[in-house]
């Protein structure tokens, strides 16, 4: 426990933010996805358990809203939990993120989601956009055939149509104009030399966050240091949007729960995860001292001299 007189000087950031990763599922097939988990034992994702999901975002919020205990506990402060919901593609499973969304809404958190955008109708953002405080879109190539070498398209080898991915991003933002875009771009191989400007500004995010492909999965689409500092200069009129993470920006760096319900980490390496024991077992304390978490390297993340903060 920090004592009281020396409190102040708590390191702060405005939001704490928790990944939940619902599913490995995915309808498309990135050749560098890290969505991969060792599942172990036969068992269900967690999500698809009502109850289940319920307990563990109240044993979650508990652990983690923004209190006093909790801010000495992580040696930060923060003023707000969002609750980002990823995959996988958690859009393949539209009214369950729906109910997951209310639930944590009724909770206390704020809600994001990460999506591939290719599940999101203009009919499930009506139902979604209110519920939400960020929409996070991995668009990683404007080039049709980079996406299919990439691997983002489905079996039918369809692609997202970005005319229609910008209707229903503004019908988003019509029904909720509080609505924050930011879009995810994974720097690899296939995509380091594109000039993706025509595209974000069409889009017209919040936050461009840009990420060096981390080889947990694959290392064939692997980049040097130079090929990705060269995609990030080459878009240096959208500094004001864009927040750059290297490899050893997301070692220890995030808040991370897999789809049956377990902290998990990148390891040191970054070619594998460590994992907690589930968090209903043991509870959230406990498990998260089990994984290895840095509040400086989050706080990096989040407070840069940029505009768009806490995206």
């Amino acid at each position: 426990m920090i004592p009281r007189d020396v409190q102040h000087t708590i390191p702060s950031a405005r939001e704490l933010v928790i990944n939940w990763h619902l599913t490995e599922a995915c309808n498309y097939a990135c050749r560098y996805c890290y969505s991969k988990w060792h599942a172990g034992p036969v068992r269900k994702e967690l999500f698809r358990n009502p109850a289940a999901s319920a307990a563990l975002l109240n044993e979650i919020f508990r652990q983690f809203a923004p209190t006093p205990q909790n801010h000495n506990r992580l040696g930060m402060k923060w003023n707000s939990l969002r609750l980002s919901l990823a995959g996988g593609e958690p859009l393949l499973y539209g009214q369950d993120i729906v109910r997951i969304a209310e639930q944590a809404n009724g909770i206390g958190f704020k809600v994001s989601i990460i999506s591939n955008g290719s599940r999101l109708t203009p009919t499930l953002m009506t139902e979604l956009a209110p519920k939400l405080s960020v929409l996070g879109l991995s668009l990683d190539s404007a080039n049709p055939e980079t996406n299919l070498e990439i691997g983002r398209a489905d079996r039918c080898s369809r692609i997202l149509l970005i005319n229609e991915l910008s209707a229903t991003i503004q019908h988003g933002r019509r029904v909720n104009p509080r609505l924050r875009l930011k879009i995810n771009t994974v720097v690899n191989a296939l995509n380091f030399t594109e000039d993706m400007t025509p595209l974000i500004q069409q889009l017209s995010p919040d936050k461009w966050k840009i990420l060096r492909m981390l080889p947990v999965v694959a290392t064939d689409l692997a980049i040097a240091d130079f090929e990705f500092a060269q995609f990030v200069d080459r878009h240096a009129a959208l500094k004001h949007l864009i927040s750059a993470e290297d490899n050893g920006d997301m070692i220890a760096s995030y808040i991370m729960i897999d789809p049956l319900g377990r902290f998990f980490q990148n390891s040191m390496n970054g070619c594998n995860y460590r994992y907690s024991a589930p968090i209903l077992d043991i509870g959230a304390k406990a498990s998260f001292r089990q994984i290895s978490w840095h509040a400086e390297k989050f706080r990096a993340r989040y407070t840069d001299d940029n505009r768009i903060v806490s995206l």
